[in-house]
């Protein structure tokens, strides 16, 4: 394919991708008005006749005008690759022509963290919708995996972790479709008995004090577990390992990738408010703001804690890694009532946002009154935080966050779930552009979630 010569694609796609392609292969260049795109039989070719006649036009006379640029190089087209940040954009540059998509791989391998899309409920098909906030558009993925009958408890990397109504639990990369099984949760330690046959009552479960009891498979796929991390996309490091939240009885298991059982970390229980990983460890935070750091890379769990005073407030707990410095943020709610489809139900609000700071002085936490340009990512997700100067149209100083707290927003309940962004900077709580705050979607189960595109 000639790369002078472009079909259906929009002028207004061409544009942004030739203005792209300046901007790295020659940054001095900028494409004048005389600059046009002409369609001839349907194929788009480059226009300079006026161009060529500018003192400023940066080929030289004898530069053919019908230069074909699917003839650059292998070394330069790298050296344009490892330029691009966004996924669209290399997505783009591989669809130009036949040698440019040959001269880099399918899997991007040095693409920064992407902007976060939004997973909606699931609608009656097996696409599932992903909005963008960036440039406001939805995008549709058939995602079979993430039927009705299962629900997703994590999201982590790019990839999201489901529960079936089966003990199963597996991780699938809803891009390329990639999967992973994870032991099933009747491998849990604390799960004594596990019947299929016994319906309403297959998992037989004894808690720390020794009590003994009974849940069903919906109760355990709904209920049981809170939050599963990665400690690193599966497709780049093999030995991954996940890390579980579980929500009754609040303590923590691990796996490694290819084990067929969890572990559980008996230091560390009740830190079970939010789970991040970085520089090889695991951070819990506990409800009063304590952290315990588990290292699980031997062959059993080592736990140190970092012990700060009381930190009273908040009815949640998040925590978040910036690249210079540890934050935890408290999440505030109150009781308010909701009249949709003939129906009052007792829901609940997010109000406020607080952030901290760890100092590790003492240790302790110390309020932060702004965010600068960082923005924070809460809910079901991995804690994420990006900069709002990376990301073309956003604003920093913002918390965007998702229903995450109340088993009630789950499974046969009104679509008003609680999410939007909150500013640090007055405290006003503003509706994302695809879901109005305070409207009723006919769009239940489950309630929204953070997903990081990530092709590998």
């Amino acid at each position: 394919m000639d790369c002078r010569h472009f079909r259906g694609l929009e002028l207004v796609s061409l544009k942004s991708e030739l203005s792209l392609l300046s901007n790295i292969f020659f940054p001095f260049l900028f494409f004048p008005p005389a600059f046009t795109i002409k369609s001839i039989s349907g194929k788009f070719v480059w226009s300079r006749e006026r161009a060529a006649k500018l003192s400023y036009w940066p080929f030289s006379k004898t530069m053919s005008v019908d230069h074909d640029w699917s003839e650059l190089p292998p070394e330069l087209l790298d050296t344009i690759v490892n330029k691009l940040v966004n996924l669209r954009d290399y997505l783009r540059f591989r669809a130009v022509c036949s040698n440019w998509r040959s001269s880099t791989p399918a899997t991007p391998k040095n693409l920064p963290c992407q902007f976060p899309w939004l997973m909606l409920p699931k609608n009656r098909s097996n696409r599932r919708g992903f909005f963008n906030l960036l440039d406001n558009k939805l995008h549709f993925l058939n995602l079979p995996e993430a039927s009705n009958r299962r629900r997703r408890c994590g999201s982590s990397h790019g990839w999201l972790i489901i529960v079936d109504e089966s003990p199963s639990i597996f991780i699938i990369n809803p891009l390329t479709k990639v999967t992973f099984n994870l032991p099933p949760l009747s491998q849990l330690p604390n799960v004594i008995n596990f019947d299929f046959y016994s319906v309403g009552r297959e998992f037989t479960i004894q808690s720390p004090d020794g009590e003994v009891y009974t849940r069903s498979l919906k109760e355990i796929r709904d209920l049981f577990i809170k939050k599963v991390v990665l400690s690193n996309s599966p497709s780049r490091d093999p030995n991954f390992i996940a890390f579980v939240i579980l929500n009754e009885t609040g303590e923590l298991a691990y796996c490694k990738n290819g084990e067929n059982s969890w572990k559980f970390i008996d230091e560390a229980r009740f830190f079970a408010e939010d789970v991040i990983y970085f520089d090889g460890l695991f951070y819990a935070v506990h409800k009063l703001g304590s952290i315990a750091v588990c290292d699980v890379s031997g062959d059993s769990p080592r736990v140190s804690f970092i012990e700060t005073p009381r930190q009273i407030g908040g009815d949640i707990q998040y925590l978040v890694k910036t690249n210079d410095e540890l934050l935890l943020v408290t999440r505030s709610l109150e009781l308010d009532t909701d009249a949709a489809y003939h129906q009052l139900d007792v829901v609940y609000k997010t109000v406020e946002f607080r952030v901290f700071r760890l100092v590790l002085e003492g240790p302790r936490w110390e309020k932060v009154d702004s965010l600068g340009e960082k923005m924070l990512f809460l809910g079901e997700n991995s804690s994420l935080a990006l900069l709002a100067s990376d990301y073309p149209g956003c604003e920093g100083n913002r918390i965007y966050f998702t229903d995450d707290y109340c088993e009630a927003n789950y499974d046969g309940v009104n679509g008003n779930h609680d999410l939007g962004y909150y500013n640090l900077e007055d405290g006003r709580i503003e509706a994302l552009s695809c879901y109005p705050r305070n409207s009723h979607s006919m769009l239940r189960w489950p309630p929204p979630i953070w997903f990081t595109p990530n092709p590998c």
